[in-house]
């Protein structure tokens, strides 16, 4: 696709004007600064590609609060060219899931961040692509999945929710997202402190179809046959 368009005489200007034009829901980047301030380590795990991901962190001042980016790599040329290759090399070996593209299987980098973990930390995953399934599947019982309703990887899960060890919250848009994401952190706070986090939960909360275990997750949407 980058050929084409620089075929087409798209400049790589051109390319980075489209990304900081890029829509973004107004509660994501505060989601994000709040999840930052309260001690979280954030990450990124996409099938892009890294001159997208940095171009658009960095246009939103979000560059410092990641400390790791997992995506394709990618580099501007001489000829002054987006290039984009693989994350996984497929063309020398193949990453071995069948769930997941060719060139990325974020189930595997899952499990390379689970493996460089410290003490118990817990990992809540945020997804909405198909890819994202796979390293759902890799969270254990103590972690958190937080799917996009109505997006693909919400498509995946609901065929069989107990397949997800994790327990799982989804969200709709960038407002429930900030929402969830910030309770869920609390809650795990709460939870360290051992404090009653049961009591917090229910405190506030509005969504509609917020699940609160694995159990009560297989009735918030019906699944299409």
């Amino acid at each position: 696709m980058m050929k084409e368009l620089h075929a087409q005489g798209k400049t790589i200007d051109d390319i980075v004007e489209v990304l900081k034009r890029a829509p973004i829901h107004p509660r994501i980047v505060p989601a994000i600064k709040a999840a930052h301030a309260l001690g979280c380590e954030l990450r990124v795990v996409s099938d892009a590609n890294m001159f997208f991901i940095e171009t658009i962190l960095e246009h939103l001042g979000l560059r410092e609060y990641f400390s790791e980016i997992d995506s394709n790599p990618s580099f501007v040329d001489e000829e002054e060219k987006l290039r984009i290759f693989p994350y996984h090399d497929f063309t020398k070996s193949s990453h071995g899931c069948n769930l997941c593209p060719p060139n990325m299987c974020k189930g595997r980098v899952i499990e390379r961040i689970q493996a460089s973990l410290e003490g118990k930390k817990k990992i809540i995953y945020l997804g909405d692509g198909s890819g994202d399934y796979c390293p759902g599947l890799k969270l254990g019982e103590a972690d958190y999945m937080m799917p996009r309703k109505n997006y693909p990887v919400w498509d995946l899960i609901c065929r069989n929710p107990m397949l997800i060890k994790a327990e799982i919250y989804e969200w709709t848009d960038g407002e429930e997202l900030e929402k969830v994401l910030l309770q869920l952190i609390n809650m795990i706070s709460l939870e360290e402190d051992d404090a009653n986090s049961s009591q917090f939960i229910s405190v506030d909360c509005k969504l509609q179809t917020m699940s609160a275990s694995k159990s009560a997750f297989p009735h918030a949407l019906p699944v299409p046959q």
